[in-house]
């Protein structure tokens, strides 16, 4: 069974940049505490919680790609993934123990903010997202902290390059299950800019 994606249009492309228009989206979120393994693990199983049935109507949502990990500082960040995919956003992935981080699952498109079940756990909360131009850069095998950073700065370069204003932190999205065999993973990095 495929896991459904957040829907884009691809608007330019530049191996291995991507330039894409995305639909809005509704995101499940929580926000945890630690480095960002664990803030990853907590904030992953508390949402997963929500989409197997913890919610009003105890109705299971399908599993979608990507689950976003944000960190809550102010300083410039960038995403990493975890499962089909993850993207963990972090400043410039710099994140200690006591860091704080917001965890996101994207909700199946045939929900919308009213027919989509309440959580029971007080800590997830539901947020829309409107639709947004994200420039990308898609990279295969294992992925860490200095690998995703020197993701970031190669999208920034082609960013600027293109004289389009960034918006936001950087994003790392993972689309596969950590069992993946590394030449066969999807990682992406991605920023939000405007043109």
């Amino acid at each position: 069974m495929a896991t459904e994606e957040p829907r884009f249009s691809l608007l330019e492309k530049s191996e291995p940049f991507e330039l894409r228009a995305y639909a809005p989206q509704i995101l499940a979120e929580v926000t945890v505490n630690g480095d960002l393994d664990s803030a990853s693990n907590q904030g992953f199983r508390l949402i997963a919680g929500y989409i197997f049935g913890q919610n009003q109507v105890s109705e299971k949502i399908a599993m979608t790609a990507p689950v976003v990990i944000e960190s809550g500082a102010e300083r410039k960040s960038a995403k990493i993934a975890m499962t089909a995919p993850v993207s963990i956003e972090a400043n410039a992935f710099e994140g200690g123990a006591g860091s704080q981080w917001t965890v996101s699952f994207v909700m199946p498109s045939e929900f919308t903010l009213e027919t989509l079940p309440k959580p029971l756990n007080t800590q997830v909360k539901i947020r829309e997202v409107p639709a947004e131009k994200r420039a990308v850069i898609t990279f295969s095998g294992f992925y860490n902290e200095e690998k995703v950073l020197e993701k970031t700065r190669l999208l920034e370069a082609w960013i600027q390059s293109k004289n389009w204003q960034a918006i936001g932190s950087a994003q790392f999205a993972r689309y596969n299950p950590p069992w993946t065999l590394p030449f066969m993973r999807r990682n992406e990095v991605m920023i939000r800019v405007r043109d």
